[in-house]
């Protein structure tokens, strides 16, 4: 089953010699499981997977696992070419984590059945639980979402692309396939600032989604989540108004600013993570200005 709830997408920490910063990342990961979180997905997107080597993800991985010392689930990105993903999914169970989410293969864009073949290639290298995420250039149809069923240790889909109706008939394929596993199987919505688009997974019976802004707002978070688990709909569009949709405007605007803002909006909530690595740029002055303006109306608007 996939784990439920806030799901915690925790960032890496860099120090200013480009280094992994373990002691930033415990602190990081503390507050991260104060507020409950359902699990951890460690070194995924928002942890700037591509920018890690395999000896520091596996440092990254062994850390969070240490630190989470059994609290909530921990799952571990894994992606690059068929044999790199492989190896880091190998890489992550042997740093003791819970479950893995498989990330789209590096460049190439092939069919849905080869994208399948890619998960089963994955997958045959450790028993780990794995969570296949579909976005850019890798796609499943309701047919190839259906055929995951028989690859026991995928557990379900996040979907990072944004077709609702296209994501509903994925979700009905396997709900309505009579496969043994299919009522276990479970979808997550994984969109930049999904807290958007929740109300609309939710209703095609979606209902968990990723947070990236409970990396640095976790207050905001999870009142956010508390209000669509209570169909608080004058909550929810208050928060959308005064914090999501101006967060989401600023993010648009730069190209890899998913991460970059986010790790800049811990900095000034009090917590340096250290810069972004290439190709990925810091905000400017003025856009992290605005960012510290849209957070504080956020916690207006919580208030």
């Amino acid at each position: 089953m996939l784990p439920d709830g806030l799901l915690s997408f925790p960032l890496t920490p860099f120090t200013a010699a480009d280094r992994l910063d373990l002691a930033a990342y415990r602190e990081h990961l503390g507050q991260q499981l104060a507020g409950g979180p359902g699990a951890l997905f460690v070194a995924c997107g928002t942890g700037e997977f591509g920018a890690l080597s395999p000896a520091e993800y596996r440092e990254v991985v062994r850390t969070a696992v240490e630190t989470v010392a059994g609290r909530v689930p921990v799952y571990a990105g894994a992606g690059g070419g068929p044999a790199l993903a492989r190896e880091f999914a190998v890489a992550a169970a042997e740093s003791g984590a819970d479950g893995l989410l498989l990330l789209p293969p590096y460049l190439v864009t092939g069919p849905p059945a080869g994208y399948l073949r890619f998960v089963e290639h994955v997958a045959a290298g450790t028993d780990l639980p794995l969570i296949v995420y579909q976005r850019a250039n890798a796609r499943l149809t309701a047919g190839t979402a259906v055929a995951l069923l028989d690859v026991p240790t995928v557990v379900g889909i996040k979907d990072g692309i944004g077709d609702v109706d296209a994501f509903l008939r994925i979700v009905s394929a396997v709900r309505a396939s009579g496969h043994p596993r299919a009522g276990a199987f479970g979808f997550l919505n994984g969109l930049p600032t999904a807290e958007l688009s929740a109300q609309a997974y939710r209703a095609i019976g979606v209902p968990s989604y990723s947070s990236a802004v409970y990396c640095f707002a976790p207050r905001i978070a999870l009142a956010f989540h508390a209000a669509v688990r209570a169909d608080d709909n004058v909550t929810t569009e208050r928060l959308i108004a005064e914090f999501y949709a101006p967060f989401a405007e600023l993010r648009d605007e730069v190209p890899g600013y998913a991460v970059a803002l986010v790790k800049a909006g811990a900095r000034l909530g009090g917590l340096d993570l250290g810069g972004v690595r290439p190709p990925l740029l810091d905000p400017t002055g003025p856009h992290v200005a605005r960012l510290a303006e849209i957070i504080d109306n956020g916690h207006k608007a919580v208030a």
